[in-house]
Order: C-alpha cells, then structure tokens, then sequence
C-alpha cells in the first residue's frame, strides 16, 4: 500500500477508557453493594449504563473503534484470572456458590480467607491482583463477560474491539501460588493457557468480534531468550487458528526492543506501539525489522498517562515517518486512557489560560481524533486545530508560572555533602535508641487514621463555608484527641496523630506548594473503588510557610510517647502527580526535596524526635528497562537524603513504602539511608524481610503483619506468625511491628480490633524473646 493509501485508511481508536463516570458512579455503587445498600442488579444496570455512556462519547467524538472488555468491577487482570479459570482454591466455594461475592473475596479477602496478593501495574500507580499458579493449575474458559460487553457495544451499532490481557503478559505477572515452590514458573504453563484463549477468541469472533486486542505490556520489558521465545510460540500458536478474529498485539509504557522483530515475524494482523515514551526507539526498530508489510499499525502518540496537550505538530511528523511502514497506520493514545480523569471542561477554579494546556481522557480522544483527520486528510482540514494547539504550547511555554529564578538558584547551589548525614547509621542508631528508650519489637502504624464520614463533612462544610476556620480546625482537634488517646490505650509505642486534616497524602501538600494546581474532579483509580485526584506539577516548587508542623506540634502535646512526624516524600510527590515535562524529572525531584527538607528540619526544631517520610512510588517510578535504572536511581535516592540529611544525630528518619516488588531496588532502600524502612509483607508472607536479609540490609525494618487493603481483622495469632517470619530474616534489635500501609481507608472498628490484635502479637512474641528479661 502506498504512503498515501496508508494516510486515507487512518482512524482513531483507544485502548481503554476510564471506568468510575463521572461523578463516580461506579464507586458508589461498588460500595453500596459491600454496604448491603444495592443490590447486584442495581449494581449491574449502574455499570451497564457507565460502559453504554463511554461508548457513546467516544463514538460521538469520532472514534471509529471502541474498546470492550477494559471495564471492570475491580481490576482487568483480576477479570483475566476470572476468564482463564485461575481461581485460588480458597476462594473456588465462594465463587461457586455466588461469581460477584466471590469476585471480590478475590479482591478484598474476607474474614476467613486471604485475598489475592496486590501490586503495582508496571511503573504506573493503578495496583492490580496477582495472579496465583502453580503446577496444577487447570485453566477453563469463561468468555461471558468479554462475550457480553462486545454485544452491548455492537448492539448500540458501534464497531468495537475487545481488550484482552494477553496471555504472555498474564503468566510474567503471576506468581507461584501459595505451598508452590518459591522457584515455579508461571510461564511454564503457556501450552495450557493458550487452548483457554482460543476458545475465547472463539467466542469473540462468533458474537461479532473482527478484531481482538491482546495487551503484552510485559515485552517492553527486558525478557530473556526463553521469554521471547515464549512469546514466539504464543502468537505462532495464536496466529495459526482458523476460527479467530483478527489479533492485534499491543505494547505500551516503553520501547518493545527485541520482542518487537518477534511480534513484526509472528502471523498477527496488527501490533500497537508506545510513540510516546519511546518513540524514537520504536520508530527506528520499526524500520530496522522493514516495517510491518501487510499488517495494521496503531500508532500512540498522545500520552495517555500525563495530562499536557500534545504536540499536535510533533505528533504528525511522527505518524507521517510511519506512512509506508505499514499496510495501515491508525491513531490512539499511547495506552488505555484509565490513567487520566475524565474530562478538563468540569474543572472550575483553574484559571482558562492553564486549562487550555491540559488534556484528560475527553481532550485526549479530540486529540486522537483531530491527529487521525489530519493524517488522512491532510493538515489543511484542521488548520484551526493546529493553530489553537500551537497557542497552547507557546501560551505555557512563555508562562510566568512555570519558572522561579530562586528556586532554581537555590537548586545550583545544591552540593554532595547536603544529602549527607552528619554520622552513619551505626553511630546514629545509638543515639536515637538512647534518646527514644524503645522497647525490642516496638509497635507503631503508618500514619493515616481512619477517614470517618464526620472528617470529610466537616471538610465539606468548610469548602461550602457552613463552619468557619475556627469550628473545623475544633473538629481536627478533637480527632487528633481521639486517635492518640486510642494509640495510648492499645500499647502502641511510637504515635501518629492521624492525618485527620489532610485529604490525600500527595495533594494536601501540594495544595501548600507553589507550582502545583489542584483540581476538584480530576478523578483516577488506584485500585478497586479507591481513586485519588493526583495534582498537576505545573511550575517551579518551593514551600512558603510550615505545613505539617502545628498538628504534629499539637498530638506531641497530649502524649509522652514519641509522635512521628509524616510526610510524603519527593518521588512520591512526583510519581503521585502530573509532572511537569518540560524538565527533567531529576530536577524536579530537587525542587521538591529541598522544599520538604525545610519542613523536615522545622519539624525536629519543634521538638519532633521521629519523623517519617514517605517513598511508597520509589519502586513504582522504577524504569522498565535495566538500562534506565541508575540515572533514575542516583538521581531520587539523592532526592530522598536531599530531604533527610539536614537533621541531628539522635533524631529518627523512617520511610515507608508498600504495593510493589521490593527486591528490584533493595540496593536503593539501603542507598536511602533511612534509619527505619516499613514495607508491606502480610500478603507476600514476608517476602520482603527475606530480600532484605539476603541483599543484607542493616537498619531497621518493619515490614508489615496486618493488610490494612482487606476488611478482614487479623487474629493475634496470624500476626504473631507473620511476626515470627521477620524474626527469621530480621534481628528483633531492627524489626519493628505495624501494618502494611496507612488505615485511611478502613473503619474504626475493625482498625481498633486489629491494633489491638497487633500489639497483643508484639508483645507474644517479645515476651518469647532471650532478651524479654
């Protein structure tokens, strides 16, 4: 096909939209259900009215190909453990005897049984269920609900593609089961999964399906020749069957590297690419491995995780090298729009010039769609476009806003000894035992409180001004009360005072930072019915007056026992929001942490003896390729100790990070140089602890015995055993006891009952110690 018949042939599609509506419906209803408030057809006529709507918005915008299947109660792999019949043993009666109630036991575990274990979706901040295998694992199909939402699609007269995990992706993802040898492979299931997806394809192609997604984001990961070869096999496999739609094999998040000469060979009729975050790498291997000859090419080159208008220019130049590269190129956002908000136009207090900057999930469809138009048809059919584009980009470009000469003097004269600590830990670890006089095995939590309806009225009453400053701050007051007299009473050791003032761990200091906006709808889900409002990075950072320090100042005032000060720290304040990305984000990273360190050292000047600072992205943000990672990592283990190093001897830094694979970056959590680290473990059955004695880790830890992202109350028995794992790896000199993440999201009674449980654990297990006496 010629370069021009390429263009001609160009539309716009997605790969995914995001879920939650939008006033967050989803959520609600979600919640309603586990509350016994909605009933599951209630609650399924809610989402079934959510997809309808998506579907319509993105055909009335003028995408030609909705994506099925991206929707989900919960999680999209979970959905795919559902479709392939991987349901743990523990949870096959609950599912059995009813699918939803046992999809999220799946999910949320119950008092009786655990759920399945929770991380990260590679270096984004959505969080996924991992799947469990083993060697006996039987997989079955269950296309129904795939089956039933490309119906819904196609009943509304939409042309729609199905969005699948894809099965390579889904076994690197899994993990050995519980009892499996720690050394199983997933992969090694391949052949036994693959008739599970024909089967579904099947399906698919019989309820109307011409074309089926199969996202491997997993290939843009360095994989060994075992790997790629698993791949090969898979799409030969796949490629070969007769009964099928046609398969389109997407990539997204990074360059495809070597798998990309496999998937170009393999008998698929399509492959999508990230133009985005590599483009410069595809585009150049595309070409090495002579384009895709005969095949359909959707091209991603609007960003489909940052929030900034696309260069609408920039972007035709890139699709118009792909012209000639394939039989057909189309245009779509460089991975499923999941992680962005909604729609920019509802946002109301950020002023019209910054607004036009921004794109979310509806700007980014115009995008698409705008990119896809001038593509077939030339620019001249969207001049207006490209010169409202162009205003944009000059409009932010030539901002005031964006750039603060002293903040970027004070960052030059940043030297190597300011993120050094004045001793080593060795000889900081003596004074800050004498100093704090805890006990072996010393209990504490994470930070966060409960959220209680009460706290987040109040919050609305004084946005809606019903109380003044005077009456809110009384309400704060009397739960900071509530929270250390509960603390004092349970035994724990070190305090929090519970963050009952704050909304997000990343917006509420951003809301106090120069150089970041907040926005009151920009709605995006981090797992399950939890979203976040991730603030946008939009200038240079600085921290005009104290942030943290009256409240924290406050809670020490009612208690002898130490209160930990709680921050977030400097990667997660990047990770955590939308960065800015016309810097590089090391530089950015100083901006913040020297911003944090002045709140670090107000905070020890007011008399703070602990003081945690928060890195639960560091592992997140980690780059997807080998090869990126040390730039990445001198550049935000700096930042943290930026943060850290200006403080005394005696006084006790603690981080905390939770959801993610550890092991990657144990030479980064000792590169910290934190006194304590607590990590979550209760669902990896301290997995941790055991990574951290190999790599020999010699600070304290504290890596978690209570899963704070499950309703269920851990027995004190459960904990005492989790407790007695981390002995094995960990000295009882450097372990510490708490849960895995902060209690925000849980309800008081089964907080209560579960530190309750925890301290009663701690002190088992003490008491079990040589040194008890």
């Amino acid at each position: 096909m010629t370069s021009k018949s390429a263009a001609a042939a160009a539309r716009a599609t997605v790969y995914g939209y995001p879920r939650q509506g939008r006033g967050r419906e989803l959520k609600k209803a979600i919640e309603g259900y586990w509350k016994v408030r909605v009933d599951a057809d209630a609650l399924r006529a809610t989402a079934a009215e959510l997809r309808r709507a998506n579907w319509r918005q993105l055909a009335e915008a003028g995408i030609h190909e909705v994506p099925t299947g991206d929707f989900s109660y919960y999680d999209h792999v979970l959905d795919t453990s559902v479709m392939v019949g991987a349901i743990p043993a523990r949870h096959r009666a609950a599912v059995e005897a009813d699918a939803l109630d046992g999809y999220f036991a799946m999910a949320r575990g119950t008092q009786d049984v655990a759920p399945l274990e929770m991380t990260k979706w590679f270096d984004t901040n959505y969080h996924y269920l991992v799947p469990e295998l083993g060697p006996d694992t039987v997989f079955t199909a269950d296309s129904a609900k795939q089956v039933a939402e490309l119906r819904e699609a196609l009943a509304l007269g939409l042309t729609a593609r199905p969005v699948l995990v894809g099965p390579v992706t889904y076994l690197l993802l899994a993990k050995p089961a519980p009892g499996v040898a720690a050394d199983f492979d997933p992969l090694t299931l391949l052949d036994r999964l693959l008739p599970v997806y024909a089967e579904v394809l099947s399906d698919l192609r019989a309820a109307g399906a011409e074309w089926v997604q199969l996202d491997e984001p997993a290939l843009v990961q360095d994989r060994t020749p075992a790997e790629l070869n698993a791949a090969t096999r898979a799409y030969r496999d796949l490629g070969a069957l007769t009964d099928r739609p046609k398969l389109l094999v997407a990539s997204y998040f990074d360059r495809l590297g070597d798998a990309l000469p496999v998937l170009a060979k393999a008998p698929v009729e399509g492959l999508a690419l990230d133009f985005t975050e590599a483009a410069a790498a595809n585009l150049d291997a595309l070409a090495a491995v002579g384009g895709l000859p005969g095949k359909r090419l959707i091209a991603g080159v609007v960003n489909g995780r940052n929030i900034w208008v696309n260069d609408l220019s920039a972007s035709l130049a890139t699709l118009g090298t792909l012209l000639g590269l394939a039989d057909r190129v189309d245009v779509a956002a460089s991975c499923s729009l999941l992680h962005v908000p909604l729609d920019a136009t509802a946002e109301r207090d950020i002023e019209p010039q910054i607004l036009r900057w921004l794109a979310f999930a509806r700007q980014k469809t115009a995008e698409t769609v705008t990119l896809a138009k001038g593509l077939a048809q030339g620019t001249g059919s969207i001049t207006g476009e490209l010169a409202a584009n162009r205003a944009a980009l000059a409009s932010r470009a030539n901002s005031p806003i964006t750039r603060d000469p002293a903040v970027r003097a004070r960052v030059g004269a940043v030297t190597d000894a300011d993120a050094r600590r004045s001793q080593p830990y060795g000889e900081r670890t003596a004074a800050q035992r004498a100093h704090l006089g805890l006990p072996l095995l010393p209990t504490t939590t994470i930070g966060s409180f409960p959220q209680t309806a009460e706290l987040r009225v109040a919050r609305a009453d004084l946005r809606a001004r019903r109380i003044d400053t005077a009456g809110y701050e009384e309400r704060i007051r009397a739960e900071i009360q509530e929270v250390i007299s509960f603390q004092e009473k349970a035994g724990l050791d070190v305090l929090v005072h519970g963050e009952a003032e704050r909304n997000d761990m990343v917006q509420y200091f951003a809301e106090q930072l120069t150089g970041y906006l907040a926005t009151q709808h920009g709605w995006v889900q981090s797992y399950g019915t939890r979203y976040v409002r991730p603030p946008i990075l939009a200038g240079d950072i600085s921290r005009p007056e104290p942030m943290t320090v009256r409240w924290t100042t406050y809670a020490q005032s009612l208690t002898q026992r130490p209160v930990k000060g709680m921050l977030t720290g400097p990667v997660t304040m990047l990770a955590w929001s939308f960065v800015r990305d016309d810097q590089p984000l090391g530089d950015t990273a100083r901006q913040v942490a020297l911003a944090l360190r002045d709140e670090v050292n107000d905070l020890e000047t007011a008399g703070t003896s602990v003081i945690q600072v928060d890195e639960p992205a560091l592992r997140e943000t980690l780059p997807l390729r080998a090869a990126d990672r040390p730039g990445y990592l001198a550049w935000a283990t700096e930042a943290f100790r930026l943060t850290t190093a200006g403080v005394r001897p005696d006084t006790q830094i603690h981080t905390h990070m939770c959801y993610a694979e550890f092991g990657d970056i144990v030479q980064a959590i000792d590169d910290l140089d934190a006194d304590v680290i607590s990590l979550e473990a209760a669902r990896s059955h301290m997995q941790v602890a055991r990574e951290l004695a190999a790599h020999g880790y010699p600070r304290e830890a504290g890596p978690g015995v209570y899963d704070i992202h499950s309703p269920r109350v851990p027995s004190t028995d459960e904990a005492a055993a989790l407790l007695r794992k981390g002995l094995e790896a960990i000295p009882a000199e450097r372990l510490w006891v708490n849960p895995d993440c902060g209690l925000k999201t849980r309800g008081w009674p089964e907080t209560r009952a579960s530190l309750d449980n925890l301290v009663a654990a701690a002190q088992a297990v003490r008491a079990e110690l040589p040194t008890a006496d």
